[in-house]
């Protein structure tokens, strides 16, 4: 439209240049065309018309220059639209900085997917007889927190050209879980879908161990590591020790890498750490038996255990009680600096209590028709701190409700549990979390490879403020502080910025936009304009495109008295890898 509407006005521009050139020749200026007038004549016979091939040349050298720009415009309007088009063109095109949030799904999602394809670049993995010796791995803390450190592991085999040794998991953490590999992943489907990558065998070979003349060289690199410090300071002692473990191997090598390599993390974390079958197969039940009841749920991660409150050196309005238990909790740690209480709720750094999870999401708009599935360990307080939570939400359930007898085999191992939870949560429709651990950061990172598939991670600091002063405001006043607060917190795929974070939590590299169709994008608009114009009756029911919505009376009132005196809402805006208890 833009290049018609150009040549329509160069049409005129060209009579204008005809006539400008006529006045010219009036006002006596002289052109190479004219003929200069001899002395004495007459004044109508010392100008002499404009030649009509002067008229035509002034024409055709104006319509080159008019065709050597829109030319120029013409072969670059791709790549201007393309440029236009990365700076979050979804959002730009329908307006939607302030528009409404479907709270169940991104409407953008579906222009993202996940993509961790090795290029044609990346090399085969070098066999193990040609390999530079054997790495042994010894990873740290609970299940989340081991899986980064297996998904490391990989990458630095594939760094050092080393065969990889099935990892062994921590037996000795404040989780004390004897559980091996092999009880938690499937172990020939993580040697063979990295078979291309990392040669990675289950033991260093007998003979192998038989010709060393001393045991495996022992080691612990600082965190965050970079390649070349493998490179120069690990692969020269594998070379001469030819079998050497690294230790306590979790965050030991640097967040940002090469793109290749990257891509090799997503593979690991997404596609070849999978669960065992029995595993597996108890997560689908309790999957099938929430959507049995509903077809959309919200899976909550709870970290509110008496030892990571203590750890956290946050204080929940429990009184003299709550401070006398945590505090002697916290004894067991004589390295943790003294805190104060008001100055880390001020920063973010404490977790929600249940009953400010459940505010938050019903301002945000899920009715307490909702159901929720729970993830917990042992929630500080039991059942009366989950009151406030159940009577928010109603159909609230936990792994324990749903499978019965058949958790029993898992129950004296946290790692198994903690792998159930993880798969309901995977597959939920919503996940949201009340601290920002390792779970919560895995999952997050995990469900934007998968779909963008909405996360709600609380907003430390302000939700901080915001549950401080909650007792003056009313109910529509707080909701919509709480949606304002949470806008850049909900798994919208413009959140997800290279950069941003841990890769983990935002695995940028593996994440691909889909071709530009303005068609494409059009009719899904519409279509998601008339749902929500027209939402069906179960759309409505469960709030899909729910603005604020008043909580029924009994938790209004609550809400309104200030029945939470503590006044200490808050969440941890960044767990300390170091911290024993991260999950």
């Amino acid at each position: 439209m833009g290049l018609a509407k150009l040549w329509k006005y160069s049409g005129g521009l060209l009579f204008n240049l005809a006539a400008v050139v006529h006045h010219q020749h009036k006002q006596h200026f002289v052109f190479s065309c004219f003929q200069s007038p001899s002395y004495g004549a007459s004044p109508s016979q010392s100008r002499r018309p404009i030649s009509w091939t002067c008229i035509c040349g002034f024409m055709l050298f104006a319509l080159g220059l008019i065709s050597l720009f829109t030319g120029h415009v013409a072969s670059n309007v791709e790549w201007y639209s393309q440029r236009i088009v990365k700076r979050n063109w979804f959002y730009k095109m329908d307006g939607s900085h302030r528009a409404s949030i479907d709270i169940w799904k991104s409407r953008y999602s579906s222009f993202y997917y996940g993509c961790s394809e090795r290029g044609p670049h990346f090399s085969s993995a070098v066999r193990e007889r040609f390999s530079n010796g054997y790495l042994l791995i010894a990873t740290s803390g609970g299940l989340n927190q081991q899986r980064t450190g297996i998904t490391d592991a990989v990458v630095v085999a594939r760094i050092l050209n080393a065969t990889l040794v099935v990892p062994e998991l921590d037996h000795h953490s404040f989780w004390k879980d004897e559980s091996d590999f092999s009880n938690i992943f499937d172990v020939g489907w993580f040697i063979s879908y990295l078979a291309k990558d990392v040669t990675i065998v289950k033991r260093v070979p007998e003979k192998v161990m038989m010709s060393m003349e001393k045991p495996p060289y022992t080691m612990r690199v600082p965190r965050k590591s970079e390649p070349e410090y493998y490179l120069e300071q690990v692969l020269p002692i594998l070379l001469r020790r030819r079998v050497l473990q690294l230790t306590k191997f979790d965050y030991r090598l640097a967040s940002d890498l090469d793109e290749e390599l990257q891509k090799l993390r997503c593979r690991v974390n997404y596609h070849a750490l999978r669960f065992t079958k029995p595993i597996r197969n108890l997560g689908q039940k309790l999957v099938f038996r929430m959507r049995k009841m509903e077809k959309r749920f919200i899976a909550v991660h709870l970290r509110f255990e008496p030892d990571m409150l203590a750890f956290s050196g946050c204080y929940y309005g429990g009184g003299d009680k709550e401070r006398y238990e945590l505090g002697e909790i916290r004894k067991r740690w004589a390295t943790l600096p003294e805190l104060s209480p008001d100055e880390e709720r001020a920063r973010g750094k404490c977790p929600l209590t249940p009953h400010e999870v459940g505010l938050m999401l019903r301002a945000l708009g899920f009715n307490n028709d909702t159901y929720l599935y729970v993830a917990s360990g042992e929630i500080y307080g039991g059942e009366k701190t989950l009151q406030p939570l159940r009577e928010l939400f109603p159909n609230f359930y936990t792994k324990e409700m749903l499978a019965g007898e058949e958790l029993q085999p898992f129950l004296p191992y946290s790692s198994r549990l903690a792998a159930i939870d993880y798969i309901v949560c995977d597959e939920s429709d919503v996940f949201a979390t009340n601290n920002n651990g390792n779970m919560a950061k895995i999952l997050a990172g995990r469900r934007r490879y998968m779909g963008h598939k909405r996360t709600i991670r609380p907003n430390a600091k302000r939700l901080s403020a915001l549950f401080m002063a909650r007792d003056k405001m009313d109910w529509a006043t707080f909701s919509r502080k709480v949606k304002s607060c949470q806008r850049g917190f909900l798994g919208e795929p413009e959140e997800n910025r290279p950069g941003r974070g841990d890769f983990h939590e935002f695995p940028s590299t593996c994440i691909c936009k889909k071709p530009f169709n303005l068609s494409n994008f059009t009719s899904k608009e519409n279509k998601y304009q008339i749902s929500s114009r027209n939402p069906t009756v179960s759309e409505s029911r469960y709030g899909y495109l729910s603005n604020s919505s008043n909580p029924e009376q009994k938790s209004s009132q609550k809400f309104s008295e200030g029945s939470l005196r503590d006044r200490h809402g808050s969440l941890i805006d960044e767990i300390d890898p170091d911290n024993p208890l991260s999950d």
